[in-house]
């Protein structure tokens, strides 16, 4: 079992949320997006100069900025590559 950031994952990654680390607006902006512990999801692209990223999850794409990414952890599946 591997924990990152979701900053950290590449395209193509699937993993799971384990943590969202920010508090505050920022933290009630994520929970309301969807982004819980448990919520899998995938990581569709990045911008050429690698920010933002963007996400698949719960059937819908959100893109996040590195510096919001790097309050989420991740649980990376380790089979699904890219």
């Amino acid at each position: 079992m591997t924990i990152i950031s979701l900053r950290n994952l590449l395209p193509g990654q699937m993993a799971k949320v384990t943590k969202v680390g920010a508090r505050g607006e920022l933290g009630r902006r994520m929970r309301d997006m969807g982004l819980v512990p448990g919520t899998p999801l995938r990581v569709i692209g990045r911008a050429p100069l690698k920010d933002p990223v963007e996400i698949k999850l719960r059937g819908y794409n959100l893109t996040l900025r590195n510096n919001e990414a790097d309050h989420i952890m991740v649980e990376v599946e380790e089979d699904a590559g890219q």
